[in-house]
């Protein structure tokens, strides 16, 4: 299909991409290459030898990628960047994500997740892309069209953006592949979501404040998430499939907040209660069965393990930006 050699990710996985392609020399593009899954996404193509175009609103450079700096809602910006670089495979990560109901996001969530979504996926369809890789989201809604409500702008941004994929693979042909990552989480993620911010509340002496945590989630460690995207892009027969990925297992907001407090070792009690629930929220588990059955996934990392790596990685960077900080101060 894309690629010819076959490699194995993660030997201690359980049948580990039996048929996962190597992705040595191969022209991928990834649209949200700073974000969380986009910055993970990068760096794993990158070691494996790809040749990776990486599309970012502000402009950056840097690295071994090639970045540009396109705005992804005007069609013919979209295609003349799709006709220069004609990626093999375009995994498209990009947008506003909030789970916020607020009106001022209606736009914002519309432009940069559907515009943007029909403009990549019509332009890579008129160039032949061979893959093209989208992401749903947790929040959309489940069950009958005709009665569901997203709960967010943005939900309906990624619910509506979905179906233009699944349409675009139905009418045209176009090899979509769409992916849901459940809630992922690990190194490099946005200060603001829950378990980095708690992490660093708690290491510099502050109290999290948080809302009840009895909200549940399925918890994915990144490497997890990355290693099913791949294997998404590359085996056949998955297009126009949507991929749930995640651990199958509901576990509450608390618990985890919990674990991370007696990881960071702290006699610190989060503020459960300080801030009130979100209405509305979604809460489901991953179905495994289509990921186990068709791309031989299935998550390799505990809770325990992924939390532990987490909080190990936002301490080392706490103490070297502290070390830093510190050598400034003798220079002076």
């Amino acid at each position: 299909m894309v690629c010819s050699c076959l490699v194995r990710l993660r030997p201690t996985a359980i049948k580990m991409y039996m048929a996962t392609h190597q992705f040595s020399g191969v022209k991928v593009l990834v649209t949200g290459a700073r974000g969380f899954i986009g910055s993970h996404l990068c760096d794993a193509l990158r070691r494996m030898g790809a040749q990776v175009h990486a599309v970012s609103r502000g402009l950056h450079s840097g690295g071994e990628l090639r970045w540009w700096q396109v705005n992804l809602t005007d069609i013919e910006t979209v295609r003349k960047l799709l006709t220069d670089i004609r990626p093999e495979i375009l995994f498209h990560l990009s947008g506003h994500v909030t789970a916020a109901p607020a009106l001022e996001f209606a736009l914002s969530t519309f432009d940069s997740h559907v515009v943007s979504t029909v403009r990549l996926l019509t332009a890579a369809t008129e160039i032949g892309c061979k893959r093209v890789v989208l992401t749903a989201s947790l929040t959309e809604p489940q069950g009958s069209a005709s009665k569901v409500v997203p709960s967010s702008p943005y939900a309906a941004a990624k619910w509506t953006s979905c179906a233009y994929g699944r349409m675009f693979h139905a009418l045209y042909q176009t090899p979509v592949t769409i992916v849901r990552p459940f809630m992922a989480y690990g190194p490099m993620q946005n200060t603001h979501k829950i378990i980095p911010y708690v992490t660093l509340s708690l290491l510099r002496g502050e109290t999290p404040k948080l809302a009840s945590g009895r909200w549940q989630a399925d918890w994915i460690y990144i490497d997890d998430v990355i290693e099913g995207v791949l294997a998404a892009a590359c085996l056949p027969g998955v297009e126009g499939s949507t991929i749930d990925l995640g651990s199958g297992i509901m576990i509450p907001v608390r618990e985890v907040v919990d674990q991370v407090v007696t990881l960071v070792g702290t006699s610190i009690k989060p503020s459960f209660g300080a801030l009130p629930d979100r209405p509305a929220e979604e809460i489901r588990a991953a179905d495994l069965a289509y990921a186990q059955d068709r791309l031989g996934w299935r998550p390799a990392t505990s809770l325990e393990e992924g939390l532990t790596r987490t909080v190990a990685w936002y301490t080392e960077q706490r103490r070297a930006t502290a070390s830093l900080f510190n050598q400034k101060e003798e220079l002076r």
